[in-house]
């Protein structure tokens, strides 16, 4: 493994999702410089999240096909450019025009990148997509405190300070020749020719898979979105408090995914998968039903759980797709990803209704559905079952 190269596609995802974290952070600042209303607001990201998502399976089908590895330099570049144009759009479609380059940034970076970063896993798969996932939960993290402190300081102009990340980032990429990972031919695939389509044994377990990410994304961003509302509108809280639950939550979940990867690869992907399904939804369950430290650290820990299989979930993505790393990364990452983020409109419908402890609730139980889910799919699949006894045949 070449841990040079993984460092700087760790160090790529970063900044690509740098701009993801940061623009829901720009939208009270766009929204009182152009004086646009709520609804103009939440559909700039909207248009973000369709470019940067949806449209992810595109990328990872041309990354298959063909050779696109200039994507990995050229994905962080395209999302900080976006972002650093935002603050200095002089009208809403120039705004949404800006919005969907960094989208598109963001959807041609992740399957190239995944797809790199499993070439060069070797044996330790799970391990290696864990600290690539980390990479832009971290970028995730750090890019609402960059909006800020640079908007404090300078205004919307302080956006173009997001393209000093993108420009550093290409130059790296382009002083250097060993990120171009090469693939290995499959002898399924000719090379250059068109990609082989999915079979009924492969269908079935990859629609169960997404099925799984989908819930699990619901589940994480029905908690992001309503447990604020539940400790200011429900408990009468402080704000205070939601923003320290909020923030131990995501750093949790920062953990959850080094540590996913590593035991997966020790104790089985099934198996570590199941178990942080099973508690993150037990853990829910306490957190609601109980208050002060006590409460934050389940809170915590279920964030911990709830994100710890994202590595686990594309490595078995991609060996049910062995000769489509790209689609396999498009489809978890970006298609089921955004799929799951629509939940939080339904949830919001239930909490009109009947209530936001409702709608929690419901979110507590969406992962023992992605437990049932992903409890059919066989893994590891039947061709690695026959090629581990072909080796030990060998032996």
């Amino acid at each position: 493994m070449n841990c040079r190269v993984l460092a700087l596609l760790i160090a790529g995802h970063f900044v690509t999702d740098i701009n993801t974290g940061a623009l829901p952070a720009f939208l009270p600042f766009l929204k009182e410089s152009l004086d646009l209303s709520y609804t103009m607001t939440a559909t700039i990201i909207l248009v973000f999240n369709l470019t940067s998502s949806v449209i992810q399976p595109a990328f990872g089908y041309l990354s298959d096909r063909w050779s696109l590895r200039w994507l990995l330099p050229a994905g962080p570049f395209l999302a900080s450019l976006g972002l650093a144009l935002v603050g200095l759009a002089s009208s809403y479609a120039w705004i949404l025009f800006f919005a969907s380059l960094s989208g598109i940034g963001q959807a041609s970076y992740h399957p190239e990148g995944f797809k790199a970063a499993s070439l060069l896993s070797g044996e330790r798969k799970a391990t290696v997509i864990s600290f690539f996932h980390f990479g832009g939960n971290l970028g995730f993290a750090v890019g609402p405190i960059l909006t800020t402190t640079f908007f404090t300081y300078l205004g919307l102009k302080g956006s173009l300070l997001f393209l000093i990340p993108g420009i550093i980032m290409i130059v790296i990429f382009l002083s250097t020749s060993q990120w171009k990972v090469t693939q290995a031919p499959s002898s399924s695939r000719p090379k250059g020719g068109p990609l082989p389509p999915l079979n009924g044994k492969t269908f079935f377990p990859m629609s169960l898979l997404i099925l799984t990410v989908v819930l699990r994304a619901a589940t994480r961003l029905g908690l992001l979105t309503f447990v604020p509302f539940y400790f200011i509108k429900v408990q009468q809280s402080d704000p205070m408090i939601v923003g320290k639950y909020l923030s131990i939550f995501l750093l949790a979940g920062t953990a959850g995914i080094v540590i996913g990867g590593p035991l997966a690869d020790r104790f089985g992907y099934k198996k570590t998968t199941l178990m942080s399904f099973a508690v993150s939804s037990v853990l829910l369950f306490l957190f609601y039903f109980t208050s002060g430290t006590l409460s934050l650290g389940l809170f915590s820990l279920a964030g911990m759980f709830i994100i710890m299989s994202n590595s686990v979930t594309m490595a078995i993505g991609q060996s049910l797709m062995p000769n489509n790393l790209g689609m396999a990364s498009g489809l978890l990452l970006g298609f089921a990803m955004g799929i799951g983020g629509i939940s939080t409109t339904i949830l919001g419908w239930v909490a009109d209704h009947w209530g936001v402890p409702a709608a929690l609730q419901i979110t507590f139980v969406l992962p023992i559905l992605a437990f049932l889910s992903f409890l059919p799919i066989p893994y590891p699949p039947k061709q690695m079952q026959k090629a581990e006894c072909g080796l030990r045949n060998q032996t």
